[in-house]
Order: structure tokens, then sequence, then C-alpha cells
């Protein structure tokens, strides 16, 4: 099974000899590599559709994989069973609904070791979840592939003893240092652009952000021709996190924005 880019480093993420639950699974192609190449002793693809579900199994019996994987119907954490998997991997939705299928299945998570997240958007949405939950995030990727930008999210929970880290150690406070002096990367900022990602200084990275704040600056442009009382609340909350960004990554670049 040949994978993208995003889902082979999703897959390496995986510790060898791992039981692994995805879910929205897509045909199951993340599961059936990682049996394929050993990474993991078995499998389960869950898919909320039955269409999704049946090409799924479809692909897993193709892969003479059947006895390893286990494709099953249901919503989110539904498919399994608390203490069933060490890995649950959730790629391709929303920050939103993936913060909403783990807090749903908050109770299957007995057990799990590592949880390896991809949203498409909402990023802020999943660290959140994470740390109001107690789940330590260990690190963090971001890649472009076919002119999409992915963030990759891999997180383990407190007291596992997998990591010295605690979410103290993630997000304690720092201060960057610009032309005009010092810039402090509080909590929220590292909630909202990634702690880990902030520290590696990726041209993926400063690209994304410069195009956020194009959209934050259109929206604020919208918001100028609106008389609702909310919409000048809103854009000073708009201006204020656009100028937040800008010092942050004018600390991260060598010329100023």
């Amino acid at each position: 099974m040949k994978l993208s880019k995003r889902l082979q480093y999703i897959m390496e993420q995986i510790p060898d000899g791992s039981t692994m639950a995805d879910i929205g699974s897509d045909h199951a192609m993340l599961p059936v590599a990682a049996v394929q190449k050993g990474k993991v002793l078995s499998a389960i693809a869950g898919e909320v559709n039955p269409g999704p579900r049946d090409a799924a199994a479809k692909q897993v019996a193709s892969a003479g994989l059947i006895d390893k994987i286990s494709v099953r119907l249901g919503d989110g954490l539904n498919v399994i069973e608390p203490g069933e998997v060490d890995v649950i991997t959730i790629a391709g939705m929303g920050g939103g609904l993936i913060s909403s299928i783990l807090e749903q299945g908050i109770s299957k998570l007995q057990g799990v070791k590592m949880l390896v997240l991809q949203p498409n958007v909402g990023e802020d949405l999943v660290r959140r979840w994470l740390l109001d939950n107690r789940w330590i995030l260990i690190s963090e990727h971001i890649m472009e592939e076919d002119r999409k930008v992915y963030e990759i999210l891999t997180a383990v929970p407190k007291n596992n003893g997998e990591t010295l880290l605690s979410n103290d150690d993630v997000y304690k406070e720092y201060f960057l240092n610009n032309s005009k002096g010092s810039v402090k990367v509080d909590q929220d900022m590292m909630i909202r652009l990634g702690p880990w990602l902030l520290k590696g200084n990726n041209p993926i990275f400063i690209a994304k952000w410069m195009s956020e704040l194009d959209k934050l600056d259109r929206v604020l442009k919208s918001l100028a021709t609106s008389s609702l009382p909310s919409a000048e609340v809103k854009s000073e909350v708009i201006t204020q996190e656009i100028r937040q960004i800008k010092e942050v990554l004018s600390c991260l670049q060598k010329d100023k924005l």
C-alpha cells in the first residue's frame, strides 16, 4: 500500500507493535499499510457510513488482511471498546469534529497510549481539548502536499510513563525578541499557532500564517462595512489578534512584516 506523504508521516508516529484504531478510515489505507509494514499487530478501521465502510472492507479483503484488520460501522469511537487498542488515529476532519469525537468517546480512551490527530482546520480546538483533558502534546509537524497544508499532532496521556513532559512544560510562557523589544508568547498564542511549531520556525508554518493574516484582514474589511454594534467588538478582537500574530511572526523572520 503506497501512502500519501501525510498518511506516511502519521504512520511513522505509531510505536512498533501497537494495536490501532483509525477513525474515519477512508478505504482503510492507513491500517492496511501499517499492518503490511509490520508497524502494528492488528487494526480497526472505523467508518460512520455504509458506503465508506464497504470500500474499506473491500480494501482489507483485497490485501488479504481480514484476520488482522476489523472493519466496523459506527459513529466515532463507538467502534472500539475500552482497552481494545493502544493508538487512535483520526485524520482529514475539522478540528471541531475531532474534538467532538474524542469528547463523546472519552470513556473509550481507557488504555490508549497515543493519539495521532490530523485536523484539516481548527487545530487550536484540538490542542485545547487535549490540554483540558490532560493529554500532553509531545510533537507537531506541519507539511504541504498537493498545495494543501496539514498539521499532525501527537499526544500521550498524562502520567503514562511515555514522556517526562508535562503540559506546564509544553505551554510555558516565554519571550521572543525583535527590533522593537520583547514579545510574550503565552498559552493562548501557543494553542492558536502550536507550541512546537512556533519553536520549529518552519517556512511552511510562516507561509500558512501569512495567509491566515490575509484572511483576517479581509474579515476586518468586511466588518468595517457593518453598522451592527457587535461588528465593532469583533473588529477590536480581530485587530488585536492580527497584531499579536504579526509580532510573533516578526520575531521568527529576519525581515519585518
